[in-house]
């Protein structure tokens, strides 16, 4: 959560800030603030609500030119959302500025000691506390850099945190633990931010921060230290897309362009991974083979959207695979005391790589001597680095925090792997694995065939805009599906959904069913074992009033009396369909919330990556 944005170097730092948090406002937008250094003096700007808010401030008040700068746009933990509570946060004297992302979880102890030795706290935050620690460190400590490593080493918790001094004017030190940070290198000048979307426009050269590390940055050098000041490699890589791919680009929402993108993002995700004669290839999943052969059960742990993607993936691995997969939400995984062995792979799922629960899920598998395989769209972030092996999703940048391509690219990739699993192991045998690899092959087309049918199910929206609930069915791997049906409405139009599995139905969840009740059934194509028993489902429920709306097979006419709306789907392996199914749902809650007038790719109290748990 919360984005980080600092630069030093020949530019208006003011300017370059400004538009770094434009590109982040995705992980935070309760407040935003911006400091600079100019002429031995900290400028501070900062305002409740979203970054429009300062961009308005700063038109009135016009802040001083500077080179060097920081910014910052949260998402709340500490203290409520309001101009006090924003950040940055000033040191007594007013010569340090701070900003964080993060938790301090020692922050009462240490703010219980400044107000022994005096010192006035104004804010509620636990970012406040590094100001004045700073202050206070600076009399004892050679420079900035040495007082941060410091007192860094003093706090416990998860934190990014980006500093200026008053009398650096060419300097912005940062402290790295549990929280992400990347450094832009650039040609005379240098940018840090919790995302490289921040500086795109500038520079695709990358530095990834590793844990527990303190990074100084002058326009001409970038040097990483520990916490200790002992020096640090590092391993610089090259950004692969491109300003453009962060703009909405004649769209008017990003939520709308990365359906769009859905296709291409699948392809790209597909490309290179599988051989005409169905073989699959993963680049990264260095495992080697005599461990492959070892595994007796695979964990899946991952949040939200990308747990719904672990849910499907598990179909589909002990289907091709036959080991036993099990699929957990990380934020409960390790306070369970759950059973590994060094035979367990562990597969964590995020889209950030940054996901504070999934990362401390895979810590303590790693702990318990199971290896873990992340799935992941940020090259170079904190799951992937720490994991053994990993398969990138290439979905590109996603800014809408509601999470749509990069859903689809996990489960692309959990195919990949299951199929990698099964061609190993000889779960399947190559004529059937050709057969899955075509079809697979085939899905990036047939999303696209999906988009081209949409405006029906923004005419279904326009109907059922003033309902109260809307309730989701789906069996087998059509279960997850309604899972992620009913958390896109609940995100994006806050309204009451839920999803079931549709065979629970008969117990209790029909209860729920009244007249004019609008419930989704995702049903499977005709050639499965469970068609038949879906069917009966919606008969059920349109016997007690509700109103059906059903994804069904094009061709598949048994469903045509039972449904009052039909959304058709490209033919394709009851395995694959999750890929055709998940898109109209998607294009419902995104049309729901604009009829509403909500904030689509900013819906309240949400943030796009997790970094505290």
């Amino acid at each position: 959560m919360c984005g980080i944005v600092g630069y030093v170097g020949p530019r208006q730092a003011l300017e370059v800030v400004v538009d770094g948090l434009r590109r982040l406002e995705y992980r935070g937008y309760d407040s935003a603030g911006i400091a600079v250094v100019n002429q031995g003096k900290i400028e501070s700007r900062k305002k409740a609500g979203k970054l429009a808010n300062l961009e308005d401030e700063l038109s009135s008040e016009p802040m001083s030119m500077s080179s060097t700068g920081i910014g910052h746009t949260r998402w709340a933990t500490h203290g409520a959302p309001n101009d006090v509570n924003a950040h940055p946060h000033l040191s007594e004297d007013g010569s340090i500025a701070v900003i964080h992302n993060g938790i301090i979880e020692n922050f009462a102890t240490l703010r219980d000691e400044l107000r022994s030795q005096g010192v006035e706290l104004l804010s509620q935050t636990d970012t406040e506390i590094v100001a004045h620690l700073l202050s206070a460190q600076m009399k004892v400590s050679e420079n900035l850099p040495d007082a941060l490593r410091q007192v860094a080493q003093r706090l416990t918790g998860a934190f990014t945190l980006v500093v200026v001094h008053a009398d650096s004017p060419d300097l912005v030190v940062a402290a790295r633990r549990n929280s992400p940070l990347v450094v832009g290198r650039g040609d005379g000048e240098n940018f840090l931010a919790s995302d490289v979307a921040a500086f795109i426009s500038f520079t695709r050269n990358a530095i990834e921060l590793g844990q527990d590390q303190v990074v100084v940055l002058t326009p001409q050098d970038v040097l990483v230290t520990d916490f200790f000041g002992n020096h640090v490699d590092v391993l610089e890589y090259e950004v692969t897309w491109d300003a453009a791919a962060a703009e909405k680009g004649g769209f008017d929402l990003f939520m709308l362009k990365e359906i769009a993108e859905q296709p291409k993002a699948v392809a790209d995700t597909l490309l290179g991974r599988i051989d005409d004669s169905g073989t699959v290839t993963l680049d990264g999943l260095e495992l080697e083979p005599e461990y492959l052969a070892s595994i007796d059960k695979i964990v899946i742990v991952a949040c939200g959207t990308a747990y719904h993607s672990g849910m499907i993936a598990k179909y589909a691995i002990e289907h091709w695979t036959r080991i036993a997969c099990e699929v957990e939400l990380a934020s409960e995984f390790r306070y369970r005391d759950p059973i590994l062995r060094p035979s367990t792979l562990v597969i964590a799922i995020s889209q950030s790589g940054e996901t504070m629960d999934t990362l401390m899920a895979m810590r303590y598998a790693r702990e318990q001597g199971a290896k873990v395989l992340a799935i992941c769209n940020s090259n170079g972030s904190t799951i992937p680095r720490e994991s053994d092996a990993v398969i990138y999703t290439h979905a590109g940048p996603e800014i809408a925090v509601a999470s749509t391509k990069a859903f689809l690219t996990q489960i692309v990739a959990c195919y990949l792997f299951a199929m990698f699993m099964a061609q190993s192991r000889g779960g399947v045998d190559k004529a059937a694995a050709r057969e899955i690899a075509l079809e697979l092959a085939t899905m990036a087309h047939k999303i696209d065939l999906v988009l081209d049918t949409v405006v029906g199910v923004r005419e279904i929206a326009k109907e059922l805009v003033d309902a109260n609930s809307v309730l989701f069915l789906g069996r087998s791997v059509g279960f997850p599906v309604a899972l992620e049906g009913a958390l896109k409405l609940k995100e994006l139009a806050y309204m009451h959904a839920e999803g079931f599995a549709a065979g629970e139905l008969k117990h209790g969840p029909i209860a729920l069913i009244e007249d004019g009740l609008p419930v989704f059934v995702v049903v499977p194509p005709p050639t499965d074992e469970l068609h038949d028993k879906i069917v009966s489902n919606i008969q059920e429920v349109r016997a007690r009033g509700a109103k059906t709306i059903v994804l069904a097979e094009e061709g598949d006419s048994s469903i045509d009396e039972f449904a009052d709306h039909i959304i058709r789907l490209p033919k394709c392996p009851a395995l694959l369909q999750p890929l055709v199914a998940t898109v109209p749902l998607q294009v419902f809650s995104c049309e729901m919330a604009t009829l509403k007038g909500f904030d689509v790719d900013q819906p309240r109290n949400l943030a796009k990556s997790v970094t505290v748990e």
